[in-house]
Formats: C-alpha cells, sequence, structure tokens
C-alpha cells in the first residue's frame, strides 16, 4: 500500500509573501526575546488529566523560579479550576511584582466579563483575546467574511478596553491573537489586528501584544519568518506593538520557526518548557533559550537544575521528558558509539576549566545544567576502547595502556554481544577483574614472602602454590620484581610495568598493570594486581599474568613443572 497522490488531496494553506528584500537571514540573535510560559494554559489542555490547583500552583511556583515573568495561567471563563486558581494567587499574593499573570478568553463578551471577575485584585495581568480570522475558519466554522471575523474582534477589544477601566488599581496589558494566523491571508490578519491596536490606542507608553500564531504548522520555518517580517514592516503603531510568537509543531518545525521569527521582528516566545500542548505540542522554550546559550546569548531563564525542573513537569503533567529531548532527555549527553566516546574522551583532555566550552559532540556543558559527567558515555555493544577507557579513568582512576584498551575492550565487546544490553561501569570493573586481577588464584598462587637486603641485592623469599603443590621458592635481583621472576625460574620478561593509586587517603590501593611475554616467542599477556601494599600489588601482577599465559597455552604446563622442580 502506498501513499494517495497528494496533488489530488492536499494543497498549501498558506499565502506566498512577496518579500524579495527580506531582511532574517541576515539577522542574527543577540538577546532574548520575552518569554511566555503556557504550560498551565495550553500545555494544561493537552494532558490525560488536567492539573488541579495543587498541581498548577507547584508549577506556576517553578515557573517563577526559572524567570518567566510571563506566564499564562489558564482559561478562567471556562474552568472553575482555572478561575479558583487564579484568585488564590491573587488573594494568597504568590504573584512577584514583576511576574505578569496572562489569562486567555475567547471573543464573547459574557466570557470576557467572567475573565475579569476572576482578576480582580491582580497587580498586573494580560488579557489575552483571539479569534480565528483563516479562510477554513470563516467558511467552515464561523459562517462569516473577513469583515465578519473582525467586527468580532473589534467588539471583544471595545469590551475588553470598557471593563478595564472599571479596575484602575490593576496595570492591565491587553492581547489579542489572530488564530491561524499563519493559514490567514496576510492583508486579513494585518487589517484585524491594525483595527484592534487602534481600539487599545497602541503606543510606546502603552504596548499592545499581538500575538501571530501559527496554531496549526502549515509552512516550512522560513516562510513563517517571511510572514512574521511582513506584519513587523506593515503593521500600524508598530512601536506600541509587542510582536509575539506562538508555534506548534504538527511540522516538526516549531522551534525553527520560532528562531527565524525572532531574526524576522518578533518581540516574544510563547511556549511550554519542554514542549507539551495540543496535538504535537507548543514550541520548546528550554530548547531555544539553551540553544541561545550555547552561542553565548544569556536567554534571562534558569535552567542549571534541569533534573528539578524535569520531576516537577513529569509530576504535574503525567508526562515523561523523552530520552532524547533536546538538552533535557536522558541519553542526550549519552554516547555509545565508539568513534564518539574516543572523540569525547580526548576532547576532555584538552578541555581547561574557565576556557571557551570546544568539545566533540557535545555543544553544551552537561555542568551547566546541574548534570555530571558520569552518563557522559555509556558501553553497549556499539562501543569502543575510548568509552571503556574512560569509564574506568572517571569512575576508578584506572588509566589503561593503549594496547591494554584495545585488548579488553574485545572483552567487552564479547560481553554485551552475548547479553544484548548496555553495561555499567562497575560492570567493566567487575569483569576487568575478573580477566586481570583475579588470575592471579589460578595455577601460580603466592601464598607469602620476605624481601631482604642481600649485599646490596634485593632478596625475596616465598611460598607458592603450584598446581596444589607448594613450592619454597628464592630470588634475587636489582629489586623485588626482577628478584620475583628470577625466583619463579619460568622463561618470562616484563615487557610493560606501571602502577598509579586508584583510590586515596586511608583507603589507597595500589594498581599494578604488567604485561609479561615468554622469551623466544613474542606472546605476552597482562595482569593486574591490588593491594595496598605496592609490592604485594606487583607480585600479584606478575602471577596474574603467568596464569594467563598458561591458560592459552603459551607457557606449557612442562615449563611451570620444570620450574617448580
Amino acid at each position: 500500500m502506498m501513499l494517495a497522490d497528494p496533488s489530488k488531496k492536499y494543497r498549501r494553506m498558506y499565502q506566498r509573501v512577496d518579500l524579495p528584500d527580506r531582511q532574517w537571514p541576515n539577522n542574527e540573535i543577540t538577546k532574548a526575546p520575552i518569554w511566555m510560559s503556557t504550560d498551565l494554559r495550553d500545555g494544561n489542555q493537552a494532558i490525560f488529566e488536567p492539573m488541579d490547583i495543587d498541581q498548577k500552583f507547584k508549577m506556576f511556583q517553578m515557573l517563577v523560579k526559572i524567570g518567566f515573568k510571563h506566564i499564562e495561567i489558564g482559561f478562567p471563563s471556562a474552568s472553575q479550576v482555572d478561575f479558583d486558581f487564579t484568585r488564590k494567587l491573587i488573594e494568597e499574593n504568590h504573584i512577584p511584582d514583576d511576574v505578569y499573570i496572562e489569562v486567555l478568553v475567547q471573543a464573547r463578551d459574557h466570557l470576557i466579563e467572567r475573565t475579569f471577575e476572576s482578576l480582580v485584585g491582580a497587580k498586573r495581568a494580560i488579557v489575552h483575546i483571539y479569534n480565528a480570522n483563516s479562510p477554513t475558519f470563516r467558511q467552515k466554522v464561523l459562517n462569516v467574511d473577513a469583515n465578519g471575523s473582525k467586527a468580532l474582534a473589534v467588539n471583544a477589544a471595545k469590551k475588553i478596553k470598557e471593563i478595564a477601566a472599571q479596575y484602575p488599581e490593576t496595570e492591565w496589558v491587553f492581547q489579542y491573537s489572530p488564530e491561524c494566523f499563519s493559514a490567514t491571508e496576510l492583508e486579513v490578519a494585518k487589517d484585524v489586528c491594525d483595527a484592534v491596536t487602534e481600539i487599545w490606542e497602541a503606543s510606546a507608553e502603552n504596548k499592545v501584544i499581538l500575538n501571530l500564531p501559527a496554531t496549526v504548522e502549515v509552512s516550512t520555518p522560513n516562510v513563517y519568518a517571511d510572514q512574521i517580517e511582513w506584519m513587523h514592516r506593515n503593521l500600524a503603531r508598530r512601536d506600541g506593538v509587542i510582536i509575539s510568537v506562538h508555534c506548534h509543531n504538527d511540522r516538526g518545525c516549531g522551534i525553527a520557526a520560532s528562531e527565524l521569527a525572532i531574526m524576522a521582528g518578533a518581540d516574544r516566545v510563547e511556549g511550554c518548557v519542554f514542549g507539551n500542548g495540543e496535538r504535537t505540542g507548543n514550541v520548546d522554550v528550554a530548547a531555544i533559550a539553551l540553544n541561545m546559550y550555547t552561542q553565548g546569548v544569556a536567554p534571562e531563564l534558569d535552567f542549571s537544575n534541569i533534573n528539578e525542573v524535569i520531576a516537577i513537569i513529569e509530576e504535574c503533567t503525567g508526562l515523561p521528558v523523552h530520552p532524547r529531548h533536546p538538552y533535557a532527555g536522558d541519553l542526550v549527553f549519552t554516547a555509545f558509539s565508539g568513534s564518539h566516546q574516543d572523540a569525547i574522551k580526548k576532547g576532555f583532555e584538552f578541555q581547561k576549566n574557565e576556557e571557551i566550552w570546544d568539545m566533540p559532540y557535545l555543544p553544551i556543558d552537561p555542568k551547566d545544567l546541574g548534570r555530571d559527567y558520569d552518563a557522559v558515555i555509556r558501553v553497549n555493544s556499539q562501543s569502543g576502547k575510548g568509552g571503556i577507557a574512560y569509564l574506568l579513568e572517571s569512575h576508578y582512576n584506572v588509566v589503561l595502556p593503549r594496547r591494554l584498551q584495545i585488548e579488553f575492550s574485545q572483552i567487552v565487546q564479547q560481553h554485551t554481544d552475548s547479553n544484548g544490553t548496555e553495561i555499567s561501569a562497575t560492570e567493566i570493573w567487575n569483569l576487568f577483574q575478573d580477566t586481570y586481577v583475579n588470575a592471579k588464584q589460578q595455577h601460580y598462587t603466592a601464598k607469602n614472602y620476605r624481601l631482604s637486603d642481600v649485599n646490596g641485592t634485593q632478596a625475596i623469599e616465598l611460598e607458592v602454590d603450584i598446581d596444589g603443590e607448594i613450592q619454597q621458592l628464592r630470588g634475587e635481583g636489582n629489586g623485588p620484581i626482577s628478584a620475583f621472576l628470577n625466583a619463579l625460574q619460568l622463561p618470562i620478561d616484563v615487557l610493560n610495568y606501571e602502577e598509579r593509586s586508584i583510590s586515596s587517603g586511608a583507603n589507597a590501593k595500589a594498581l599494578t598493570l604488567i604485561e609479561i611475554q615468554v622469551k623466544g616467542t613474542g606472546k605476552s599477556a597482562f595482569g593486574a594486581g591490588i593491594h595496598d601494599n605496592t609490592v604485594t600489588s606487583s607480585i600479584e601482577a606478575i602471577l596474574a599474568s603467568t596464569n594467563r599465559l598458561i591458560e592459552q597455552g603459551v607457557l606449557s604446563t612442562e615449563q611451570v613443572a620444570a620450574a617448580a622442580v
């Protein structure tokens, strides 16, 4: 089955914009817009169970803490909960002096009257009216022509101005939305907006908000930017107008459309913190704000504890934040790919504190959002040596030599392939110990040892269990390691030796990594030892490496027996 011929079913739902000298493509976002959160209204009406008053209050407090100065708190003429919530905020004095609460109301007289009842006593409030002007709504929903839809807006604007005058103690701001603006002829939208701002006497001292929404996203973002720039250049009383944009995400382009709209002249952005809203959602305010932040522009919203914001929004809405959600998702700072992990590991080695952030695959420092680096690299079957090495180093202070990284990554790969799951840092560490440390408990096991100095030469005496038979060994050398190797009397040499502390303070332990090679074969094996005493950790590492060579058949049991004799 194939999709139907689109030319027979669909058509362009927007007017082409004649703007050959468009300016927005050359503009940059250099400052934050006014942000308006509609989480408590548009976001609330798009969840399975709308928030109760306690949930709305918790969300409101969070939005204030983040830094929103315009917060749309509900639709009090349509919901008793929203009405009561509005009264709670006002009567209990929960609204900061620099915050405007906003309420939405349809362009109908009795609903406007009810809305003002909910706002009595407010210090500052935005009354937001709307009606649709697009051809589809005019013809199929409202049954009016363009003049008829304009009359609805004009009558409502007059009604709002009349009632607001009865409450001079409140600082009123009026907002009008020509719903479905992006699907409305620009001349029609401009005409109705100009009529409303004339009634409200918009001026530089008496700002009016005109919200030009992509109620349904019907075009590519560049077309929406053209529409916004056209209005920006042609609206009457522009110095008295705050152009606001309210983008939905039907085409998945709400963020891009909003960003281009700012470049095209928009002063204000409406949306939900993480993009909740009708259908595919409102624009994601956090994403736009943090996009600005990564470009060196102060967003004037605080997401320095993004996990707390996520927890409150998930609790109040019942909707999970997607693990791949920009900036907020659990996995957005996580690399599973081997090549990504290797690049990130190397990037951290270069990145210095207080320097400009410049990291492979990480456009923002997770710590700026209150995240740590623990989840930046996670290992599964797609991962490589860089990720494994990073986790061992960041969690256990274990730095593996490159050749050991390569070898151990293959062991981890076999584990993840056979299990088909992600492997944690703890599991990687346990697998490392099982492979390289616990091998000391196989063919050769040291029971105890004693060091002494003989005429400037180091001597060692020890008891070794060799495949169940206890042997007393003695050797001399220029240090404990060479003395121990001479005591074993095996055809082996130390190829590589590294030692480091893997903890600190009273609990400090030494980790010794040794690569032993069988003479004349070119064959070698790594082993590791962990102990409070550095000599003991070295002896354990040699035994672990030796035992691995025996297990691999590189050292024969005959050679072991001969050495024991």
